[in-house]
């Protein structure tokens, strides 16, 4: 092999380790997947009322009491990732509620859940926290919340 053609073989294979590296990227900050609102409109747990709060969504825990089992999230992921036409492992992915177990979501009905690709299913926890700790507190009411994180979900993911 010739100088001129080892350099060209190098030249190709560091341009091609680059563009790896650009996707690799590039799905780490994947855009945020809003949520269909005729797929995923959200689903209410009959439990969570203006009235219960205190004894639901405000003590500590209660979400764990409630939250499905991984098996039947992951299932439905996969299964919503096929209808949202979403590629890449199910692992990039979070089953989320759209409205959230803190602020009285659904835990099971597949209206209340569709996949949000990670980085942003972790903001937008952060989001569902805030939001509850504002109904506990008492500065929001619940069905105002609910309503926060739909719009947010249905416009931004």
């Amino acid at each position: 092999m010739t100088t001129g053609s080892r350099a060209l073989v190098a030249a190709a294979l560091a341009l091609f380790v680059l563009a790896l590296v650009l996707h690799a990227r590039s799905r780490a900050h994947a855009p945020a997947i809003a949520a269909d609102p005729v797929r995923t409109p959200g689903m209410l747990n009959a439990d969570v009322t203006q009235s219960t709060i205190q004894m639901t969504i405000c003590k500590r825990g209660w979400t764990r009491t409630i939250r499905p089992p991984v098996d039947y999230t992951n299932t439905l992921k996969r299964t919503q990732m096929r209808v949202y036409r979403e590629h890449g492992p199910p692992s990039a992915y979070q089953e989320d509620h759209l409205i959230s177990l803190e602020l009285g979501g659904d835990p099971t009905d597949p209206r209340n859940l569709w996949p949000e690709p990670y980085p942003r299913a972790s903001a937008v926890d952060r989001i569902e926290n805030d939001l509850n700790a504002r109904v506990c507190s008492g500065e929001l009411t619940l069905a105002a919340a609910q309503l926060k994180e739909a719009e947010l979900k249905h416009r931004q993911g």
